[in-house]
């Protein structure tokens, strides 16, 4: 994509959102800075503190089984009890996380504060911020432009996810210069992350209104079984879906950003300042491919696009640890992620178009959900095969071949349910 229309988009992009969009891209990009920072340091963090590489595993295990019970009790009623309320309380249980993990080094106090509260190992979202965002955003921007528009917002958390791993990579390279403890510059980084957990809540305070759904109709749920799940008419077509993001995301759980960094220190020796400068170029290269995807959609389909960026990803996951210099394996991780999330916003735009749009944030919660669940249970056998020098390169050889098997099984399954905006027209061949 050229700078001129690379800047042309962006400024139309910004002139379709309203001043609560704009507001969501600021949440997200505060969201996301916190998460990479936190990514690239807390299994030192953790190691250092005296945990085991097998207490660490189950610690982010309970962390993202967590982060699921959250999000699926906060999103499957947000249409209804508000979603500015749960935000607001997402934001909360975020502070109270980092401020517990920053203050103690028990191994039971930090399993309590990962289960209840909201932290990131991987880098990505966990909790209910994306889902109940997702839908404030599909309500306020008409179809023609909701790709284009979530392909922005996922720039944007990668842009900040990039700067995340790049301060925290900073800071730990200037206490390393300065000969102070290194455990002192992954607490300062824990901190950092209750500030800006605290710093969502007042942003999240100043939505307006318009966020919520007003109409009574769509508040009050037909059955039983959508008063506790949020769902309805698009129950059958969440669940199969969900059920192949979990797939996918077992896999992905295997190489979250954590234990990728963790990686490269136990097969090359990269300390955490230049691991930082890596995942930065890594966040970068996948926001920006987050806006070829929005145009690769409007050519042959949001399906489609998903996975035939996709499937070469996974090949290429799988090729890192073949490689056998850091170079090598760095410009293989470096490519991967240029086209990895290219699925990101074509799958947000998907799940948001073939819902009801009043079932939006049950629906984007409980598929997100599912991915957490899937990327909940991958830590525990990574933490084991860590501690085995010879194992250390399967979980690159399982996430890749999970993956690539979730690719083939979406096309399937989906490629003939089309979104409202490509009936009618032509899309792929």
């Amino acid at each position: 994509m050229a700078a001129g229309p690379l800047v042309n988009d962006s400024r139309s992009t910004i002139r379709t959102l309203t001043s609560d969009g704009r507001l969501l891209f600021a949440t997200r990009f505060v969201r996301l800075f916190a998460y990479g920072s936190l990514s690239v340091v807390l299994v030192f963090y953790l190691a250092a503190l005296g945990l085991s590489e097998s207490q660490i595993g189950l610690l982010l295990t309970l962390t993202l089984v967590g982060d699921t019970m959250v999000s699926i009790f906060l999103t499957t009623r947000a249409d209804r009890i508000g979603r500015r309320r749960m935000l607001a309380a997402g934001s909360i249980l975020m502070v109270a996380a980092g401020l517990t993990f920053a203050s103690t080094h028990n191994v039971w106090l930090l399993l309590v504060a990962g289960t209840i509260g909201v932290i990131s190992p991987s880098g990505n979202e966990v909790g209910p911020f994306l889902s109940i965002e997702q839908s404030v955003l599909s309500h306020v921007v008409a179809d023609r432009v909701r790709t284009r528009v979530f392909a922005w917002y996922t720039l944007a958390g990668s842009v900040a996810t990039a700067f995340g791993a790049l301060t925290a990579g900073s800071i730990t390279r200037l206490f390393e210069h300065a000969a102070l403890p290194q455990i002192d510059a992954y607490r300062t980084i824990v901190v950092v992350y209750a500030v800006l957990g605290g710093l969502l809540w007042l942003c999240f305070s100043r939505l307006s209104s318009a966020a919520e759904m007003t109409t009574p109709g769509e508040r009050q749920p037909p059955s039983t079984f959508a008063s506790l799940s949020g769902l309805d008419r698009s129950r059958d077509l969440v669940v199969k879906l969900s059920a192949l993001f979990a797939l996918d995301s077992f896999g992905g759980g295997f190489v979250v950003q954590s234990f990728a960094a963790y990686w490269f220190y136990l097969r090359f020796g990269v300390r955490p300042g230049t691991l930082g400068a890596i995942f930065f170029w890594a966040n970068i290269f996948a926001g920006v491919s987050a806006l070829v995807a929005s145009r690769v959609a409007a050519r042959i389909g949001l399906i489609k696009t998903m996975v035939v960026t996709h499937l070469p990803s996974n090949i290429l996951l799988i090729l890192v640890p073949l490689m056998p210099t850091l170079p090598l394996a760095v410009g293989v991780l470096l490519v991967r992620f240029s086209i990895s999330q290219m699925d990101v916003p074509t799958r947000q735009s998907y799940i948001m178009a073939v819902v009801a749009p009043d079932e939006r944030s049950a629906a984007a919660g409980i598929a997100g959900v599912a991915r957490t669940i899937g990327a909940s249970i991958s830590p525990l056998f990574v933490g084991m095969m860590f501690a085995r020098p010879s194992l250390i390169n399967l979980p690159f050889f399982i996430a890749g071949t999970l993956k690539i098997g979730y690719d083939l099984l979406l096309y399937r399954e989906f490629v003939s349910v089309r979104p409202p905006e490509e009936l009618g027209r032509e899309v792929g061949s």
